[in-house]
């Protein structure tokens, strides 16, 4: 399942926006219908993207989608093709005008992405390299209800799998090392400042 070269996330997100514009209340599973299934990347891309909006500063909205992110996450390592979620995440819903809100807000992040994003060093996004990331993903989500006992540190975390999504979608091998150094400060802030909490 690798990306298309033209894959871009404002494309993703104007799908996403169109479903819930339709709907008085969305989906989870509704809303990963339409990430389609040619890339593992918008699976860890589109939860993260929501966590950096103001859904994400909703209490327990971070750990919600760290449980999506870290289901995601264990299928691309065991090699699933197909992603799927079990149905008591598929089945939560959220108000379609924040969906839409959430992906407005986030647009113009979305076509910088696409600006600037894409095809470097695409050897090191090898099949190999996007199970390490989503092992990554998956210790990041697990780590995220410790992250929200700190006002808005959840946002390191969903940084770096952000990145990890966007790297795989667009083949972009220095997206993905960037990716691991946000992981890396993001440990080292876990260590340093959550036990003196």
């Amino acid at each position: 399942m690798t990306a298309p070269k033209n894959a871009r996330v404002e494309d993703i997100l104007d799908r996403i926006g169109k479903r819930a514009a339709d709907e008085k209340r969305v989906s989870v599973g509704d809303i990963v219908s339409e990430l389609g299934q040619r890339s593992q990347g918008p699976f860890l891309l589109v939860p993260a993207l929501i966590g950096l909006t103001p859904i994400g500063a909703i209490p327990f909205a971070p750990t919600f989608l760290a449980a999506i992110i870290a289901v995601f996450s264990l299928q691309i390592i065991i090699g699933r093709t197909e992603l799927w979620l079990p149905d008591v995440l598929a089945d939560r819903e959220i108000e379609g005008d924040k969906v839409c809100s959430g992906v407005k807000r986030i647009g113009g992040v979305a076509e910088w992405m696409d600006r600037w994003f894409g095809g470097r060093f695409e050897s090191l996004i090898s099949g190999v390299a996007v199970r390490i990331a989503a092992g990554m993903c998956l210790v990041l989500s697990l780590g995220m209800p410790m992250f929200e006992l700190v006002p808005f540190a959840a946002f390191a975390p969903m940084t770096a799998i952000a990145a990890f999504g966007l790297a795989i979608l667009v083949s972009d091998g220095l997206l993905m090392v960037t990716a691991l150094a946000i992981t890396i400060a993001t440990f080292i802030f876990f260590i340093e400042v959550i036990p003196a909490i």
